[in-house]
């Protein structure tokens, strides 16, 4: 399947995918149809919903945002959907009134991944990614977990679709066995919806001031930002499965994951 027919086109979110189709090292191709990955789902209209639920087979939402970004924003149309199971695991480190990072080290009204963090020596050579699992492992290897159950399709989203979302599918795909260079290309992929990705964004009080504070090409999605990521992890820990091993992640959670990604 082509890039281009990996996009799932939705009324009410603009940078919805599958991982399908995705080259594996040893030869092969990862499943259509088993993982998505997308922006923020509360815009989506009855149609999308019965495309994703109806056709797609949908049974679990795995969002990545802030409690915050999710109180501001309000329940999305999924949630009223018996069949789907829905998995709040933010990834931040949160405390204070409407913090998603160090309450006290930062304005406790921004909500965003993008908002200005204080870099501590650590997030200083490993990235803004790492710190997702340093201060959050148990979300990480909850996520991963819920994005394999096998009784239905599963996404994965946050705000944009590209950092939190960006970090879970890149170790989905590893553990899969995708091809780094493949891995790499599907984090890229957003930067062609980034502009749509933003004006939802900012219809938004939630992020608009945020996201108006910086350029638009601040966002864009670098390839070295997740190759850092991965570069970290190979060199710290042997590799993604190396981390999660570490973290309670079992071998029976790799087969898992693989059985639901590979042909």
């Amino acid at each position: 399947m082509s890039e281009m027919t990996r996009w799932i086109d939705l009324e009410g979110a603009v940078n919805a995918r599958d991982l399908g189709g995705l080259p594996t090292r040893d030869g092969g191709r990862t499943r259509h149809g088993r993982i998505f990955r997308s922006d923020n789902l509360q815009g989506l209209t009855p149609a999308d919903v019965s495309l994703l639920v109806g056709e797609l087979n949908l049974r679990h939402v795995v969002d990545l945002r802030s409690t915050p970004e999710v109180r501001l924003e309000g329940p999305g149309p999924l949630t009223r959907v018996p069949e789907v199971s829905h998995h709040h695991l933010t990834l931040f480190a949160e405390g204070g009134r409407h913090t998603d990072v160090d309450a006290d080290v930062i304005d406790a009204d921004r909500v965003l991944p993008w908002a200005e963090r204080v870099l501590d020596e650590e997030l200083r050579v490993t990235g803004f990614y790492y710190g997702y699992l340093r201060d959050r492992p148990d979300a990480v290897v909850a996520a991963l977990r819920a994005m394999a159950l096998n009784d239905g399709a599963s996404v994965v989203h946050c705000a944009a679709g590209k950092d939190r979302t960006g970090v879970l599918s890149a170790m989905a795909l590893e553990i899969a066995g995708v091809t780094r260079a493949a891995i790499v290309e599907d984090y890229l992929v957003t930067g062609e919806r980034l502009e749509r990705v933003l004006k939802r964004l900012r219809a938004s009080a939630t992020y608009r001031d945020d996201l108006d504070a910086r350029p638009a090409d601040y966002h864009l999605p670098r390839a070295g930002n997740i190759e850092q990521f991965l570069g970290v992890l190979d060199d710290r820990f042997g590799g993604v499965l190396g981390w999660l091993g570490g973290n309670g992640w079992t071998d029976s959670d790799t087969e898992t994951m693989r059985a639901r990604l590979r042909d």
